[in-house]
């Protein structure tokens, strides 16, 4: 299967410091990948370099074996969806119009139906006429969430959708992505529970000191030596009938 996304060798820095460091990897389409690593890992840094958003200094990436540097704003918008940490609105804008703002490529009332289902999907469909202002922070997560999920991009990046959000909203989150990735679009997603990230991601990513020290399935990637030495937690991730969980303790 043809890769989605792909950082090969990516170096980046932020004034002097590097912050990524020969990073490479693939994403394909139908799948859902989780990146993972302690607070200021370079989880962030990945998704930047990789999407054109932070320079690099050195490799390559990729959004559908185009050169990310060489893509115009729009061709890139059509490529990825990208929903970022910071949630915050300048305008007090309301719902409907903020999910409309993902189908910008879609003439206006193809638009708003589609923001009006996307808003739907994520439980919010009675926020669609309020001010994203208005709202709590859950509430303004599941109307970005719709505004991301209204992209339609074969490439779905989300950098901690699920920070601040219940456990039920945190759950619908990544089934809602889970459901885009079985549509065929890829996903990728920053977590910081690694237990969420065991059960929801078909494979991890683990970030630590801006290098990708361990990939593969939940169980490979969050082994017992890469909980120890990157985490600081003795356990391991166990069967439950929930699914994958994190037995784990701090040292």
């Amino acid at each position: 299967m043809s890769a989605v996304w792909t950082l090969d060798a990516v170096t980046a820095r932020q004034g002097r410091k590097t912050v990524l460091e020969a990073a490479s990897l693939s994403i394909a389409a139908g799948e859902v990948v989780g990146v993972v690593g302690p607070n200021g890992a370079g989880k962030t840094s990945l998704l930047g370099a990789g999407l054109g958003l932070l320079p690099l200094a050195s490799g390559q990436a990729q959004l559908s074996g185009r050169a990310v540097a060489a893509l115009k704003p729009d061709e890139r918008a059509r490529l990825v969806g990208y929903l970022p940490q910071e949630r915050r609105a300048a305008w007090n804008l309301p719902a409907r119009m903020i999910a409309a703002l993902g189908a910008s490529d879609l003439p206006e009332p193809e638009a708003d139906a589609l923001a009006q289902a996307c808003l739907t999907r994520v439980g919010a469909g009675d926020l669609a006429d309020r001010g994203v202002l208005d709202m709590s922070g859950g509430e303004r997560a599941r109307v970005l969430l719709a505004r991301l999920l209204a992209t339609r991009a074969p490439l779905l990046v989300a950098d901690e959708p699920v920070a601040g959000l219940d456990p039920d909203a945190q759950l619908l989150t990544l089934d809602l992505l889970r459901a885009e990735a079985a549509g065929g679009a890829a996903v990728v997603v920053t977590l910081h529970d690694l237990g969420l990230a065991a059960r929801a991601c078909d494979r991890v990513v683990v970030i630590s000191g801006g290098r990708i020290v361990a990939e593969g399935p939940p169980r490979q990637a969050l082994s017992r030596e890469v909980l120890a030495t990157v985490f600081g937690l003795a356990g391991e991730l166990v069967d439950t009938p929930a699914g994958l969980m994190l037995a784990a303790r701090r040292f």
